[in-house]
């Protein structure tokens, strides 16, 4: 945990609000879903009637945005408050070190990304600080393992999932990953071995009787978690389901029996072992499951809040971490997901950054409302400060090395309470959003209404109120608009020697 000084922590809790005033904070964040999954944002075909009821029950973004077409930049942002033009994590780097043997098949010793600035404070950090005790289930993609940003050393007090991004591709793998405390309480990272799947190879023949699906172990550690807070200290989740990203594979149950056979035409997946993603039949089917077995443990999540009576105490957040995938064999064309919007996962077309997000919080926010107001994922932390009392985030968690260096620590959110709680018109606006990614070498920044695209340094502008699907390039017409959001991708864009994307020319 980063703590810039004693007196950073007094300032922190002079500014708070006293622990029983502060609301508990679950966000819930899964993988690959596309901004039409949901029932609530249009999905036609796919069950998910807890979703919707938490939608009914709270309010729907219309305009939310993820920090990154992919994954691990896309969390950076939301754990760093920072836009990919700013924070160190901008892509999927992968480290894979060493190797390990597990029964019939092998793994990296040492697996995870590019860990996140360990100068630059993080969310659960900044919710430790203010007195909250801090558990986190699922996906980490911070860090690779035993490296300096892993969540015992980033103020996560209970974790249970992958560390390694790559490893969360699979839902029978080997290993999961634990926080564990000796003795004298000082944390670290271990791998717990799934005996039950490595028996079985990983790939090909037998991999159907791997039996330890991960999906339902990191649900059960985050149930298991919630089980035991108490009204003596609030608390702070943070749960990153996997699902519904590739591989297209899972229990076959209720849940997934209720979808074989519904749709005309479905289809198998041959396989990939260089992915490791295993073959697959249905794999329709197996895509709707997996959203609704989403859904089912959200539903399990609620009715645990109101079990314990925290219900109206706990502000829940839902929402993906960028847009649908292509991958194991999935066709995001299929449901017609996303059809008013063009892209997918690793664009930034809006199909790629666009993201449904749903806040649920009884007696605060006006149930059933929808609101068009722009966010992006670097927003949640002045959210998150906003909401448990720190009055100026930037000035309290801004550290020092920076200045010394001679460099920015740049926080680039704005709160979006005032939105939640129904003042809109106190809410202030986004002069700018701003994305960019280095795998697909685009950027893009959307002010208002008008959203410039830069594919490869090429320029393409869109004006989204008229064009929502981005099928007409208006840059030759508006030339001033395209040198205004130009200029700002120069003055927002930070040199990354990992992560390279060509600017435009001036």
């Amino acid at each position: 945990m980063i703590l810039f000084s004693s007196l950073c922590m007094l300032a922190g809790a002079a500014s708070a609000q006293t622990s029983n005033e502060k609301p508990n904070i679950i966000f819930i964040l899964c993988d690959d879903m596309g901004y039409g999954d949901l029932g609530c944002y249009g999905q036609q075909y796919i069950s998910t009637p807890n979703l919707d009821r938490m939608a009914a029950e709270g309010m729907r973004f219309t305009q939310a945005y993820a920090g990154s077409p992919v994954s691990a930049p896309s969390r950076a942002s939301l754990m760093t408050g920072q836009h990919t033009g700013h924070t160190k994590v901008r892509g999927n780097k992968e480290y894979r070190i060493g190797n390990v043997q597990y029964g019939q098949t092998s793994d990296p010793a040492q697996t995870g990304q590019e860990p996140y600035d360990p100068d630059h404070i993080i969310l659960p950090e900044i919710m430790k600080d203010q007195g909250y005790t801090t558990g986190m289930f699922g996906k980490w993609a911070g860090g690779y393992e035993g490296s300096e940003s892993t969540p015992e050393k980033r103020g996560v007090d209970e974790y249970y999932g992958y560390i390694c991004q790559f490893q969360a591709h699979l839902y029978y793998p080997n290993f999961m990953n634990r926080l564990v405390r000796d003795k004298d309480g000082n944390a670290s990272i271990v791998r717990e071995e799934l005996t039950d799947n490595t028996k079985y190879p990983m790939y090909g023949n037998g991999y159907e009787n791997r039996s330890q699906y991960t999906a339902d172990l990191i649900h059960q550690e985050a149930l298991k978690w919630l089980d035991k807070q108490t009204d003596d200290q609030p608390f702070y989740g943070l749960f990153t389901y996997t699902l519904p990203h590739a591989e297209l594979y899972q229990p076959n149950d209720s849940i997934l029996q209720a979808y074989n056979n519904r749709f005309c035409n479905d289809k198998n997946f041959a396989g990939s072992e260089g992915s490791r993603y295993n073959p697959s039949e249905n794999v329709h089917a197996q895509f709707a499951a997996m959203i609704t077995r989403l859904d089912a443990y959200v539903g399990e999540i609620l009715a645990k809040l109101k079990e314990k009576g925290m219900d109206e105490n706990t502000i829940v957040i839902f929402s993906s971490d960028n847009g649908p995938h292509e991958e194991g064999g999935a066709d995001p064309t299929f449901f017609n997901r996303d059809g008013l919007l063009k892209g997918t996962k690793r664009s930034c077309f809006e199909g790629g950054i666009r993201i449904p997000f749903i806040v649920r919080w009884p007696g605060k926010i006006q149930a059933g409302s929808v609101n068009d107001h722009q966010l992006a994922f670097y927003d949640v932390m002045p959210t998150f400060c906003d909401l448990i009392g720190v009055e100026d985030y930037v000035k309290e968690y801004t550290n020092p090395k920076y200045a010394a260096a001679g460099k920015e620590d740049y926080f680039d959110g704005i709160s979006f309470l005032p939105t939640l709680l129904g003042n809109d018109e106190k809410q202030e606006q986004h002069d700018f959003l701003y994305w960019e990614f280095h795998e697909t070498n685009q950027m893009a920044v959307r002010k208002g209404n008008w959203k410039l695209r830069v594919n490869a340094g090429n320029c393409e502008l869109y004006d989204l109120a008229n064009d929502l699907h981005e099928d007409n390039n208006v840059a030759a017409k508006y030339p001033e608009v395209v040198k205004e959001l130009k200029a700002i991708l120069f003055k927002e864009h930070t040199d990354s020697p990992l992560f390279k994307v060509t600017l435009p020319a001036k």
